[in-house]
């Protein structure tokens, strides 16, 4: 099989795996940068050892961090294990990008309101979603309209990390702001069917099973984008959610307007909401169901930055 027809195969593979636009571009990358590294050779007629070289390649002249070294890791594995059905072995010898032990950025809960007073808008109710539920960026970007369940005052997280459906809280601060989101969201779905625009993007098993949901209200997204879009996968123009990295910028200036001495993100509210649960008792258990963790010792990282100190000792100066 011709390289080319590889990363077709690749990329075929990956849909059907239902892995995510921005996973697929990242792995055929690193895969692309592999076959080069290797002067063009096909990946079949390379082993372990190749994987090796290049990963260790990566870590020793590249400087990437430990998070990008397994990226390419995971893409390289994909490539085998999945595509050319090749087991490999004997990986242990790699040179490892080395992961720092950081604490994450924490905003108290001051600083948090600082923030949200300098956004308006949906970058505000996103960003009160991001530290009332303790999302992350992409699920708050891509929550569907029947996954706010207002009934039970819940939230319904659909394929998250290790994609995995959870349940979390729905402030209810929220549920008026939400609720007029959605009213707004209506008025641009029913401009869109008038129009007859194509409906929102599903994935490729449940667009087949249920051909008509795209275009159907409960499947749409809570914060459409103001802008049709050609879809990248069928090429179909159609209405995707807002983009994160609006987002993202709209919390980075938020940031700098309100003074914050802190280098956050999108990222740091979810941080301030686990800790600040911590601080307020909450069970570590509950805490890590409501943040989607597969371990408790990811949740514990919170524990290390409360405000609480957690020796009884007093700074020599104090005396």
């Amino acid at each position: 099989m011709p390289i080319a027809e590889l990363l077709e195969e690749v990329r075929h593979t990956m849909r059907a795996r239902r892995l995510s636009l921005h996973t697929e571009r990242t792995y055929l990358d690193y895969i692309r940068r592999f076959i080069r590294y290797h002067n063009r050779r096909h990946p079949r007629s390379l082993g372990a050892a190749e994987v090796r070289a290049f990963l260790s390649y990566l870590a020793v002249e590249e400087n990437v961090a430990a998070a990008t070294q397994n990226v390419a890791f995971n893409a390289l594995l994909f490539l085998y294990r999945e595509v050319l059905h090749i087991e490999l072995t004997d990986l242990g010898a790699t040179d490892r990008a080395r992961r720092p032990a950081r604490l994450p950025v924490v905003f108290s809960p001051a600083e948090v309101a600082a923030l949200l007073s300098h956004l308006s808008g949906p970058p505000h109710l996103m960003a009160s979603l991001l530290y009332g539920s303790g999302l992350r960026l992409m699920e708050c970007v891509r929550l569907r309209v029947k996954d706010v369940d207002f009934a039970s005052g819940q939230i319904i997280v659909r394929d998250g990390e290790g994609q995995k459906d959870r349940h979390t809280l729905l402030p209810r601060t929220l549920v008026g702001p939400l609720r007029e989101q959605l009213q707004r969201a209506r008025q641009r779905y029913d401009e869109d069917r008038a129009d007859h625009c194509a409906g929102v993007y599903l994935p490729p098993a449940l667009a087949h099973k249920y051909p008509r949901a795209g275009s159907q209200w409960p499947w749409q997204w809570v914060f459409p984008s103001s802008r049709l879009a050609i879809d990248p996968r069928s090429g179909v123009s159609r209405r995707h959610h807002i983009s994160p990295d609006a987002l993202q910028r709209a919390v980075k200036k938020a940031i700098h307007e309100a003074g914050l001495p802190k280098t956050g993100s999108c990222h740091t509210l979810r941080h301030s909401f686990a800790t600040h649960l911590l601080e307020n008792h909450y069970d570590i258990r509950t805490v890590q169901e409501l943040l989607g963790h597969k371990d408790v010792s990811t949740t514990m990282i919170y524990t290390h930055v409360l405000n609480k100190p957690g020796l009884p000792v007093r700074s020599p100066l104090d005396g």
